[in-house]
């Protein structure tokens, strides 16, 4: 009866989270795409490599002398296409920047988007600073936490015959711990430079995460140990994942891949909250507060407002509180490994009573 009760409590959860990530803002055609004096602006640097006065090396039309239509060389081929990406990329920034400023003078005080994007102070020629520096920070924690539980699996842990600990979900979260840190790194990346590669490379990141995460999830939350029934959950998820980065690879859709992303997110969130809801682990109050975090860090994302100071916005915001939350969630990650190792230890010296 109480473990019923509880279910239905968690579908009401679940149902909460799945109606909050429709909130969740999708990058479309924004309303400075629109504007005649920005494509234009866009246009002609594209052809001359400037803005104003303001001109780019990177748009220069030949590589060694040689069109850049014309490379073969594979290595050239990818400078090329650095260069094409960088100059199609300052070109945008540099105009955005232009039509605010002029928008200011006719006393529009309110920015608006281009590509999807907020006007930005670009800082040594990193174009979203506050959020990198946040992305920085966050994959600091997670680098710090998969580092420590890798000191406690080495250091503290009982070991058994083979030398490795008595918790059967370690690798699975090594592999999450990678998967992290990669995220992480290739997001700030593509915030500080954004630009067709950085932006493959981000999304295609994220989505190996968020899809890992689902099955790490289901793995753990079951007690699934059987080899054989790990590969038979995590081979469907698995291939699906590795399609969605393919078909991103080949033609990026924003509003498919944060879908994808959505929902994966939801299902995972809804798999961890009934199981810290119905469990009854010494560390679930560490799940479900992250959870909470997770909603706010959702929560703080729908409210998309311009960046005060061409600076902080409600990405940033979010960024913000995810960073104690990767901390205690990587603690929770570390009382799981020692609560079920302590457990397995037990078992093993009854038995041999």
């Amino acid at each position: 009866m109480f473990a019923t009760t509880k279910m239905v409590d968690c579908c009401y959860v679940a149902a909460f989270l799945l109606v909050l990530s429709s909130f969740i803002p999708v990058l479309n055609a924004s309303a400075g795409d629109a504007d005649p004096n920005y494509r234009s602006c866009v246009t002609e640097c594209g052809e001359t490599g400037c803005v104003g006065g303001k001109c780019f090396p990177e748009c220069t039309i030949s590589l060694n002398g040689v069109p850049l239509n014309h490379s073969r060389n594979l290595i050239e081929k990818l400078i090329v296409q650095w260069k094409k990406g960088s100059c199609k990329n300052n070109c945008q920034y540099h105009c955005m920047i232009d039509r605010e400023e002029k928008r200011a003078l006719l006393d529009h005080h309110d920015p608006i988007k281009y590509n999807g994007k907020w006007p930005y102070k670009c800082i040594y020629g990193i174009q979203e600073p506050a959020s990198v520096a946040l992305l920085a920070l966050n994959l600091a924690m997670h680098f710090h936490g998969w580092i420590s539980f890798i000191s406690l699996l080495k250091n503290k842990l009982p070991l058994k015959v083979g030398k490795k600990a008595h918790y059967g979900y370690a690798g699975l979260w090594h592999v999450y711990g990678f998967l992290s840190v990669n995220a992480f790194f290739w997001c700030a990346v593509r915030h500080s430079r954004d630009m067709e590669l950085t932006e493959k490379l981000d999304h295609s990141s994220t989505v190996a995460l968020v899809g890992f995460s689902l099955i790490l999830a289901i793995l753990r939350t079951l007690n699934i140990s059987n080899e054989a029934n790990r590969v038979m959950i995590s081979a469907p998820l698995t291939s699906f994942v590795t399609t969605h980065i393919l078909y991103n690879c080949f033609m990026l859709d924003f509003g498919w891949n944060e879908t994808i992303c959505q929902v994966l997110i939801v299902m995972q969130l809804t798999v961890w909250t009934i199981w810290g809801v119905i469990n009854q682990h010494p560390s679930r109050w560490k799940v479900l507060l992250v959870i909470f975090g997770s909603v706010v860090s959702l929560l703080l994302q729908a409210f998309d407002f311009p960046p005060y100071q061409g600076l902080i916005d409600a990405h940033a915001l979010s960024l913000a509180s995810t960073v104690p939350f990767a901390y205690l969630w990587w603690s929770f990650v570390r009382n799981d490994a020692e609560f079920l190792a302590s457990k397995r230890v037990k078992r093993s010296k009854m038995k041999s009573k």
